[in-house]
């Protein structure tokens, strides 16, 4: 392991300067950040020698205390360089992660009464820039109170933006982002992240955060003044949108602002910039976290039936498929959501002991659904995690908290930190966007946050532009429990709602998902019957969740994409389609000169009208070269590659 570290004291800069401007740039010189410290606090950036984010305020406002905003002197500044390669618990992408960029500190202090501080971090790396604030105690002993952070993003023109509205603060974060002008942005606006942009000529910017903690979530809205992208942050529960979003009674750091920055869409699916602004690994010995698929007994063969045979059934479907893990879902305790509900103790129908030893036998482990209620009241996670680890579950779901205010991001870290001390792996559905939380704390292992197969079930929404869209946003920010499989395949035209639920996209395009989603712990949907024997199941039983390498190969949001992973010594390519058929033509340059053997799963002449009907080819490949892939509308390709 290579780590490098200098931090070096460049400058004291006197309070009697008028004009304080403080300049950081990334290793590789394409991006720069500048800090204007005039009147009013702001910054800008330039990728390129081009202007994406023009001059732009930050600050803060508080409830009883005067806007921290302006009138700063910094009394003091430092730069420094790291540059380090670390180990990922879970490999969601690389088996290695370089983590290489440089650094500004920035105190600074107000000129006159009440003479606060604000501190601030930025850091430049090749593929974007980040800042976040150090807030310290007020005079006062007791709470500070934020009504609003003033970070805003002044874009320049008016860009194609990606746009994801959940219909308020309050939400599962399960809903489509779509292709709007910048100017669609307005002051009713509270778009979730990650906030993409195409700036057109090559130049890609997309707006998150990572590292959130003890800190609300933020949206993006304006003030009524296009370009001008304005924080908003989640209100504390019964506080109104200008009320109070965060109470700290100790000094607080903000989550990092991000902007992912690239000359094409894929510099920002391969980006590690997430996971690099948190902390390392906090669980001493995390040995114990498998990643892997699981079987699930819920969406797809209709409403959940909690019997014995039904379970045993989805677990024999994990065993035959070598997948390590079943996942028995809602109603395993009976009554949910209710305060009756008791999480230590299972459903009279069924037999938990008896599932937990039919599943071992069978080389399966148990993860079990839970109302986020029912965990909550009472400190129950607290009597049950440890029962759990005891019966020998391995990791639990939790859903239903929709919500991502400071008082939620706490209990996320609480929730987490007990599953680690007992073992258990968490994925949270009715879940916010990750943050890079699973490289300090890597049993948080994958969440939902996302609009994903579930809804072929009840809603019309569902579209193969939109699980193009997903690669190029939401998962951004990254795990996203899509839970694909589903096999029961049709056109556009034969779709409806029903159940047992189908899904409009082809074969090739549903395995595809496998490759292209990042997920290590991947939640397959369907019934046994649907997928055992069925033409592609046996990809599923070659498929991995995690990942050495990761390449992005072509695509634009929307029309179609192509990312080729590694694991082992062995490629794994995932193409996925639109509702047009097309044919694309992608290189192979990741892989070395030479002679290659390939298996593809690939769509038919006729699977525009059967969409199920799926061909399987092996065949050899020469490089360097390219590859010619022809999809069905709603289609798609998958390979494995190796020598």
């Amino acid at each position: 392991m290579k780590k490098i570290f200098a931090l070096t004291l460049l400058f004291s800069l006197a309070p009697v300067l008028k004009s304080q401007n403080l300049t950081l740039t990334s290793p590789d010189r394409n991006l720069v950040l500048q800090i204007t410290n005039n009147q009013k606090l702001e910054y800008s950036v330039s990728f390129k020698d081009r202007t994406i984010v023009n001059p732009s305020m930050l600050g803060f406002e508080f409830r009883d205390e005067p806007p921290l905003a302006g009138n700063f002197t910094v009394t003091d500044s430092k730069t420094g360089t790291f540059d380090e390669t670390w180990i990922p618990v879970v490999k969601s992408k690389h088996a290695e992660v370089r983590n290489n960029y440089n650094e500004l500190k920035i105190l600074l202090k107000e000129k006159s009464d009440p003479c606060r501080l604000l501190e601030m971090e930025a850091r430049a790396y090749n593929d974007g820039i980040a800042f976040r604030f150090r807030l310290p105690r007020a005079a006062k002993p007791g709470d500070r109170q934020i009504v609003k952070e003033l970070t805003t993003f002044s874009i320049p023109g008016d860009p194609k933006a990606w746009v994801v509205e959940y219909g308020g603060y309050s939400s599962s974060n399960e809903a489509e982002f779509m292709e709007q002008p910048l100017s669609y942005v307005n002051e009713k606006t509270i778009a979730g992240m990650p906030f993409l942009m195409d700036y057109g000529n090559n130049c890609w910017l997309a707006i998150t955060e990572a590292k959130i903690d003890n800190y609300p979530a933020f949206y993006i809205g304006t003030k009524g003044t296009t370009g001008q992208l304005t924080t908003k942050l989640v209100p504390i529960p019964g506080e109104a949108e200008n009320g109070v979003k965060a109470r700290f009674n100790d000094e607080v750091w903000t989550p990092w602002r991000v902007l992912m920055t690239g000359d094409n869409p894929g510099v920002l699916i391969e980006s590690e910039i997430i996971q690099n602004l948190n902390d390392p690994c906090a669980i001493k010995d995390p040995s114990w976290i498998k990643p892997g698929m699981s079987a699930w007994d819920h969406w797809w063969h209709g409403e959940v039936k909690m019997e014995m045979p039904v379970i045993k059934k989805y677990i024999d479907l994990a065993s035959e498929m070598g997948w390590p893990y079943m996942l028995v879902d809602w109603q395993w305790y009976g009554k949910f959501n209710s305060p009756e509900a008791d999480i230590t103790k299972w459903a009279p129908q069924i037999n938990m002991p008896e599932i937990i030893s039919y599943a071992a036998s069978k080389n399966v482990d148990i993860l079990v659904w839970l109302y986020c209620t029912d965990v909550n009241r009472n400190s129950a996670y607290k009597t049950a995690f440890p029962v759990y680890r005891q019966w020998g579950i391995k990791g639990v779901k939790i859903d239903f908290m929709d919500r991502d205010d400071q008082q939620m991001v706490n209990w996320y870290l609480d929730i987490i930190k007990c599953a680690a001390e007992n073992h258990l792996t968490v994925d949270f559905h009715g879940a916010y966007k990750p943050d890079g939380i699973i490289r300090t704390w890597p049993n948080m292992i994958t969440r939902e946050g996302l609009m994903g197969n579930e809804y072929y079930k009840f809603s019309g929404k569902m579209s193969p532009e939109h699980n193009i869209k997903l690669a190029f946003t939401r998962m951004l920010a990254g795990q996203m429990d899509y839970t694909p499989g589903a096999f029961l395949n049709v056109t556009r035209e034969q779709f409806k709602q029903q159940v047992p639920a189908i899904v409009w996209n082809t074969r090739a395009a549903e395995l595809s998902k496998f490759v292209i989603y990042e997920s290590p712990l991947t939640v397959v949907c369907d019934h046994p019957d649907n997928i055992l024997g069925q033409p592609g199941s046996d990809f599923l039983k070659l498929v991995p969740t995690t990942w050495d390498d990761i390449k992005f190969l072509g695509g634009y949001p929307g029309e179609w994409i192509a990312l080729a992973k590694r694991s082992g010594d062995k490629w794994y390519i995932g193409v996925m389609n639109n509702s047009k058929a097309k044919t694309v033509e992608i290189k192979l340059d990741f892989l070395l000169p030479g002679n290659y053997k390939a298996e593809t799963w690939t769509d038919t002449k006729n699977s525009d009208k059967e969409a199920k009907e799926l061909k399987k080819t092996s065949t050899t490949l020469k490089t360097p070269g390219t590859l010619k892939i022809t999809m069905a509308k709603n289609g798609g390709y998958v390979a494995v590659i190796g020598r």
